[in-house]
């Protein structure tokens, strides 16, 4: 059996994520929301707090793994696309936000355990 895309692993760990955070009582507001800022893979609502997810997954864990990856333009990046989110979408602009990050290593990684960073930066 072939090995999956990087696109069908990347996305098989974005719904491992959305699994993992839905058991734990967070409510999907919107998945791979675009804009002209960027991209947010899950935004989230946990009791009244908006959360910003961003979901990382690395085969391996050279140049720091998938925790490492969320450098200061990644982080700028991801808050600007918040912050469109949030113009666009005005019922959630009052609410409290925060940006979680979720991390998969490693190959076959469904069912592995995962690492949820939650409030893993400031905007």
């Amino acid at each position: 059996m072939p090995a999956p895309s990087r696109q069908a692993a990347g996305m098989a760990a974005e719904q491992q994520a959305l699994d993992y955070l839905t058991t734990r009582g967070l409510v999907l507001l919107a998945r791979n929301w675009r804009c002209k800022r960027g991209e947010l893979d899950l935004v989230m609502l946990d009791r009244d707090t908006v959360v910003f997810v961003e979901v990382r997954y690395r085969l391996h864990a050279g140049f720091g793994g998938a925790l490492g990856s969320i450098d200061a333009r990644k982080q700028e990046k991801l808050t600007l696309a918040a912050q469109h989110f949030l113009m666009e979408e005005p019922r959630w602009a009052k609410h409290p936000c925060r940006f979680d990050v979720i991390a998969l290593q490693g190959s076959g990684h469904s069912g592995q355990p995962l690492d949820w960073l939650q409030n893993a930066f400031d905007s």
